[in-house]
């Protein structure tokens, strides 16, 4: 009875390739990444050499056309050595998959060759200043002259702002609400775009994120992904796997820190013993394994079910997402506390997976509106 819930042989491989990669690539400089605020974006190009650049693009777009549960085990993978520069490379995922998947051929052949290389990286672009839950709200707005779009307006909080060159972005081109919402291609480089100041942030320090800003840019109207007002169901369909992916990034973190704690207890000693010989010290490990298997477990239906395009497949990944969240924060935050003073300093990894989970329940939309999701579903049955 428990084959099926077993990886597939070639899901274990990719979880083993991934896991090789952050070994070599990733785990040996990511405190540095994050001590002096460097972006690795020579090593985020050469996951796109493993095809993580493109893991749910199509194979004749010239993707690895994998599923979500491949793409969730990538990103757990990456995030056991670098949660922020795992969450990066999920974004940029998720906006190859919006162009491979809604756009025109013409706007495929135009992007896709050089982000599926990273030799250009994506930006997914939907908050703005005054809308972050209410997203269906955006005020930055498209108005069609001839073959262009005039683009005007702001997004906030943008991983990749400033360092990235593609901005999948969601603007207003017709009535208010969600179905006034398009999707346009934006480049950097085009006369009036330009960036706020790089945000100082409490975590997420390996990845630049900063304002966008749109002063009446000309967008080829080319570069309109599906149709006008199509946009705000792209970008919530985008949002049901980068959901998955971000829940993967915080079980990543997570287990990272709970071998971590494992292993310290071990060492420490304190009245003459390892303090891992203590009963509370087991219990507290006991659930920190136990909550993260169930977050895991659920995160990969989830994933299955985003994959199959299943009816309830919205509601499981608000679902998966919540709980992973929440419980990868709560497992940090008691892996910081078993190691005692230790976990506060910047000497031991922990305190570094504590900032950089915390923002996982705020980002791809917040824990409280997963709760709405899920609950709204409930309701409506």
């Amino acid at each position: 009875m428990t084959t099926q819930f077993d990886l597939t042989d070639e899901q274990l491989q990719i979880q083993e390739m991934a896991r090789q990669f952050t070994a070599d690539a990733i785990t040996p400089h990511a405190a540095e990444w994050d001590e002096k605020h460097l972006f690795p974006r020579a090593t985020i190009r050469s996951a796109a050499e493993l095809g993580f650049a493109s893991i749910y693009v199509s194979e004749e777009s010239g993707g690895i056309g994998l599923g979500r549960l491949e793409a969730a085990l990538i990103m757990e993978a990456m995030a056991y050595g670098c949660p922020s520069t795992s969450a990066f490379i999920s974004i940029h995922n998720m906006a190859s998959w919006m162009i491979d998947r809604f756009g025109s051929q013409a706007v495929k052949d135009k992007y896709l060759p050089s982000l599926i290389t990273m030799d250009r990286l994506a930006s997914y672009c939907l908050t703005e200043p005054s809308s972050g839950s209410d997203a269906a709200a955006l005020k930055t707005r498209a108005v069609k002259d001839g073959d262009h779009y005039v683009v005007t307006g702001t997004k906030q909080f943008i991983s990749g702002g400033g360092e990235n060159e593609i901005y999948v972005t969601m603007v207003r081109t017709g009535e208010e609400g969600p179905k006034g919402i398009s999707c346009l291609v934006i480049e950097k480089g085009m006369p009036g775009l330009s960036f706020g100041a790089q945000e100082k942030k409490l975590g997420w320090h390996s990845q630049p994120t900063a304002q966008v800003i749109l002063e009446e840019v000309r967008v080829p109207a080319e570069n309109l992904v599906g149709g006008e007002g199509e946009g705000f169901r792209i970008a919530m369909m985008g949002l049901d796997g980068g959901r998955l992916n971000i829940g993967a990034c915080s079980l990543g973190g997570a287990q990272r820190c709970l071998d971590e704690a494992i292993q310290y207890t071990k060492d420490r000693q304190q009245f003459g013993k390892p303090i891992a010989d203590f009963q509370n010290t087991q219990f507290t490990l006991a659930d920190m394994a136990t909550e993260l298997e169930a977050a895991r477990a659920l995160l990969y239906l989830a994933a299955a079910k985003v994959t199959a395009g299943a009816p309830d497949k919205t509601k499981f990944a608000a679902m998966a997402k919540r709980l992973a969240t929440d419980t990868g924060s709560s497992v940090v935050d008691r892996a910081l506390q078993l190691h005692g003073g230790y976990g506060y300093l910047q000497d031991y990894p922990i305190e570094r997976f504590w900032r950089d989970l915390r923002v996982h329940s705020i980002l791809e939309g917040t824990n409280q509106v997963m709760r709405m999701i899920v609950g709204r579903e409930l309701t409506r049955q």
